[in-house]
């Protein structure tokens, strides 16, 4: 029910404002940064934008987030435009969106997390995927339910204004029940794929298998480099959030190493916290990664201020002191001067993901990375633990191998979570891999 009354239609053309307020900010971004990205996510909905609206306001207005005069403007704009959906770039609250209603008429109006609620039901493809955004909708829908029974209200003065409880009212109480019901239904069910996540994730840490997990803004290009790098044929679109679902491949390291490689879903400056909060299980991914790669859109005019955007949304996720890779994608629609400028970047990687340049460079410092946690042992295993021994050889690099009386000689260098199994078969002190400084872990610039 919900779900369908505050979903963009899909079979007509949406004709949409958009409005936003012009106040001081320290972010990094600026109106027109905001209304632009508004924009493309409303493309990518499948609206056409046919009008901008700004005030310059210090505060939002408490009741209609613009003042009833520009709300006016706005409805007469509607009406020469021939809108259909107003669009505001900041959240609306329950009151101010029910007083905009009211003021635009026949003009439905949205807000900034509406609109991305709505492509990301559009987007979700796994079953994961599909009940953490309906978990989302319906987060936001119920405080929301009092102005979607308008309808009722009218039928519920009608039976007698003295009357205390009427149809309109007990429709509402309903459907809250009803939301409040499905929302714990949910919440129940994920909490079931997050268990069977959890499970698979502890499998691959036991295995010592170093997990590397791509972060960075929509649109930067993880997926093109996913598939560059795995072959992984994940979808890559012109759009923002194309891709909403976790996808975990394999990567060969040229060290012969496999590593596993996570595409996680874009982040956008004011990304909803609810989406955060219903994505959480997904995003543990990020949480939980040995190493990430922020890809970054090199050639994007406000490339600072989006790496900023994605700080944000990790340190909401508790991630931001993870090792991190700054990656600078898309160097191939640079100058050669900005090309050199981000070479010189201490700890970044250039690359252009989608012709291949710079991958065997950064394949080269993943591999370095993750060397930053090998051992090297020489451990004697027994003959009854052939479980070890298998291990060493799917985990581990082996460096010599020899059959003695009492038990197989190996000297290895094995993950750390590998190595931690094998220690107590050591025959000498272990000895940590040491790299040259410029390998150490990298972490991202300050802008």
């Amino acid at each position: 029910m919900a779900q369908e009354v505050y979903e963009i239609t899909r079979n007509i053309e949406e004709r949409a404002i958009l409005v936003g307020i012009d106040r001081a900010r320290a972010d990094g971004w600026t109106l027109e940064d905001d209304l632009a990205e508004l924009g493309r996510l409303a493309d990518t909905a499948g609206a056409s934008v046919v009008a901008t609206v700004t005030q310059r306001l210090e505060r939002a207005n408490p009741r209609t987030f613009i003042g009833s005069g520009k709300a006016a403007e706005v409805h007469d704009l509607a009406v020469e435009r021939g809108a259909t959906i107003v669009i505001f770039d900041d959240d609306l609250s329950p009151s101010q969106q029910a007083s905009l209603e009211e003021l635009l008429k026949d003009v439905r109006v949205i807000d900034r997390t509406q609109l991305i609620l709505d492509i990301f039901g559009q987007h979700a493809v796994s079953h994961e995927g599909k009940l953490q955004v309906e978990l989302a909708r319906l987060e936001y829908v119920l405080p929301r339910l009092r102005g979607m029974w308008g309808h009722l209200e009218a039928e519920r003065l009608g039976g007698g204004r003295g009357a205390r409880f009427g149809a309109g009212e007990s429709q509402l109480e309903t459907d809250r029940r009803l939301t409040r019901r499905r929302i714990s239904d949910l919440k129940r069910e994920l909490a079931t794929v997050a268990r069977a996540r959890e499970t698979q994730r502890t499998a691959r840490a036991a295995s010592g298998v170093f997990r590397v997990a791509l972060v960075g803004y929509t649109n930067a290009g993880k997926s093109t480099l996913l598939n560059a790098l795995t072959n992984a044929g994940v979808l890559v679109q012109d759009q923002l959030f194309a891709t909403l679902d976790a996808t975990t491949r394999r990567l060969d390291l040229p060290d012969g190493r496999a590593v596993t490689l996570t595409d996680t879903v874009g982040f956008i400056n004011k990304l909803p916290h609810g989406l955060v909060s219903a994505f959480k299980s997904t995003l543990d991914e990020v949480r939980e990664a040995d190493l990430l790669l922020h890809v970054v859109d090199a050639s994007h005019p406000n490339a600072l201020a989006q790496m900023a955007a994605v700080r944000v949304v990790l340190e909401e996720l508790e991630s931001s002191a993870s090792p991190q890779l700054l990656v600078m994608n898309k160097a191939d629609l640079l100058p050669e001067h900005e090309r050199a400028r981000l070479a010189a970047t201490p700890g970044a990687v250039v690359i252009a993901a989608r012709s291949g340049e710079g991958l065997d460079a950064l394949l080269a410092r993943i591999a370095a990375i993750a060397a930053q946690r090998d051992r090297s042992l020489s451990v004697l295993i027994p003959y009854d633990r052939g479980d070890l021994v298998r291990m060493a050889h799917d985990n581990a690099h082996i460096l010599s191998e020899e059959h003695t009386e009492q038990g197989t000689h190996l000297v290895v260098i094995a993950p750390g979570a590998i190595a931690a199994r094998l220690e107590p078969f050591s025959l000498e002190t272990p000895n940590p891999i040491t790299l040259h400084p410029t390998e150490q872990r990298h972490n991202l610039p300050q802008d």
